[in-house]
């Protein structure tokens, strides 16, 4: 399979969660370890701006504990 195939399936998985989050508001905790892991913080953005894209309204908070 090539990268476009995988990326097509991930997101036919994902159709049933975007249909019903869609116009939503999910609070997204990132703090600790994942604040100071630079590769883990740029995928938890990216999956925000995707979410935001197919019109989810995800908030980010510190997870100060």
């Amino acid at each position: 399979m090539n990268q476009d195939n995988d990326q097509a399936v991930v997101l036919m998985q994902a159709l049933p969660y975007i249909r019903h989050f869609s116009g939503k508001t999910l609070v997204i905790k990132h703090g600790g370890h994942a604040m100071t892991d630079p590769i883990l913080t740029r995928n938890v953005i990216r999956d925000v701006v995707l979410m935001h894209s197919v019109g989810m309204n995800p908030i980010i908070v510190h997870g100060g504990g």
